[in-house]
């Protein structure tokens, strides 16, 4: 069964930086992505930045240039950056397994319990 356990959230002032970790367990899919996600308050949950097992990222337009995503294999865990933080970035931010099914596309069936990020102006 596959474990995620996310950290990193905080409190930060708009243009500071954030580095969320997502730690994985359970995970054996060689065709793995893995994903970001977030939900504001009254906002449905949108996905920001995906990574698969070929390296590949993708992200949301919202987001582009001052996220990156990325994943060290040898720990199993997934990292966002996130630099240059927007009032608006506030949302619980949440990670994501799944499988690549044709890419770019994943289908995601495990998640984990959320981290908070609040940004003030």
């Amino acid at each position: 069964q596959v474990q995620l356990v996310e950290s990193g959230g905080g409190s930060v002032q708009a243009g500071g930086s954030l580095r969320l970790s997502c730690a994985a367990s359970g995970y054996t899919y060689k065709n793995y992505c893995m994903g970001w996600f977030r939900q504001a308050p009254g906002k449905a949950r949108e996905i920001i930045a995906r990574i698969a097992f070929d390296g590949s990222t993708t992200y949301t337009y919202s987001v582009t240039g001052r996220f990156t995503i990325s994943i060290d294999n040898a720990e199993n865990t997934m990292f966002l950056q996130i630099d240059s933080l927007k009032p608006e970035d506030t949302a619980m931010y949440y990670c994501a397994a799944g499988v690549v099914t044709v890419l770019p596309s994943c289908s995601f069936n495990s998640w984990g319990q959320g981290t908070q990020v609040t940004v003030s102006s």
